[in-house]
């Protein structure tokens, strides 16, 4: 459990989106950025290619990211595991041709006031899905398949969100609408916050104890960046 419990749950919020987080022209940046950068993860089996901005990388892009992110966050500090060359991370790409399924970024430093963590979407025709229900322990992919729970990835594997919210019969609509890739009982228990429509240039913030997915919605495959951080 989180050392600073007290203070972690004062700062979480509804989720928001900045509008226009990025102009056109950052936008064709923040793709050639991810042309360029080298590949950290392949994962064959869950189909996502991931990249992480190292401070090596495009620093004007940098200072102009970071500047953005100070001007509608308060005081923060970013916290993105460090690159397989062990240096400083902006944040991560990811090119997803399957939807990422049901998760937590809540890190695994229960030493840390984890914060807000960002989506910018670099590609468009997607949703993200932001649930009510928290989880105040580590990193967790949360399933209740056998295969997924015996993978090994950053995250833990768990089922045990199933005892935490009660249980009830997951939203059939929803479910049909836009998580037909999760088993529609690994969703009991849980209630949908708020769905992320992907759109160039918008920036979706939330909290890092909130669980979340992307949406079945997926033509061919998505790129979007993400950033962690922690209050100061």
């Amino acid at each position: 459990m989180h050392k600073y419990l007290d203070k972690i749950k004062k700062n979480e919020q509804k989720p928001f989106v900045i509008k226009n987080f990025i102009n056109s022209e950052e936008i064709k940046l923040f793709k050639k950025l991810f042309d360029h950068l080298p590949v950290e993860i392949d994962n064959k089996r869950q189909k996502i290619i991931k990249k992480k901005w190292s401070t090596n990388f495009f620093p004007d892009l940098q200072k102009t990211f970071i500047q953005k992110l100070k001007a509608n966050l308060n005081s923060f500090d970013l916290d993105n595991p460090k690159t397989k060359d062990g240096l400083e991370s902006l944040g991560l790409f990811q090119e997803s041709s399957m939807p990422v399924s049901l998760h937590v970024d809540s890190g695994f430093d229960f030493s840390k006031i984890i914060y807000k963590q960002t989506l910018l979407p670099l590609s468009e025709n997607s949703e993200t899905i932001i649930f009510k229900n928290r989880f105040y322990g580590c990193a967790t992919t949360f399933s209740i398949d056998p295969k997924e729970l015996s993978a090994k990835g950053y995250n833990k594997r768990s089922s045990e969100h199933l005892k935490l919210y009660g249980g009830k019969d997951f939203d059939t609509s929803i479910h049909e609408k836009y998580l037909k890739h999760e088993n529609i009982e690994n969703l009991k228990g849980l209630e949908v916050d708020f769905i992320f429509k992907w759109k160039l240039g918008d920036l979706l913030v939330f909290d890092r104890t909130s669980l979340h997915c992307a949406s079945s919605n997926l033509n061919n495959k998505k790129l979007g960046f993400t950033t962690l951080t922690i209050k100061l």
